[in-house]
């Protein structure tokens, strides 16, 4: 009972500052991964004012090309903090891949 409570203590930990800053700034929070950890990627795709879309993502190793196809196609580099970000495309509709072929996931649309 005690590991119980003390892992739901340390849970808490690294929750509560996560919501304290709100919805939209949580689901930007930087993703740091520990060398050797499961990947914890994602990507998403949001409407620009002008129609176009933007296509971002995070939780990416640092320093990595990072392809992307669907609707339109590219390579881009990961920054230091495991993110890309890529806007003016056409489409919604992106597939995102590590250049090692470790992480491939389907990147989901975000409504505001």
């Amino acid at each position: 009972m005690m590991n119980r409570t003390r892992r739901l203590a340390a849970l808490a930990f690294l929750v509560a500052p996560a919501l304290a800053v709100g919805p939209a700034m949580a689901a930007h929070a930087p993703a740091t991964i520990a060398p050797g950890a499961a990947s914890r990627a994602a990507c998403h795709v949001e409407t620009e004012s002008n129609g176009k879309y933007h296509l971002w993502g995070v939780g990416f190793p640092s320093h990595t090309k990072v392809t992307y196809s669907g609707s339109a196609s590219g390579t881009v580099s990961t920054d230091k903090s495991g993110r890309f970000d890529i806007g003016g495309l056409s489409g919604s509709k992106f597939v995102v891949k590590t250049g090692d072929g470790k992480t491939k996931l389907t990147c989901t649309e975000v409504h505001h």
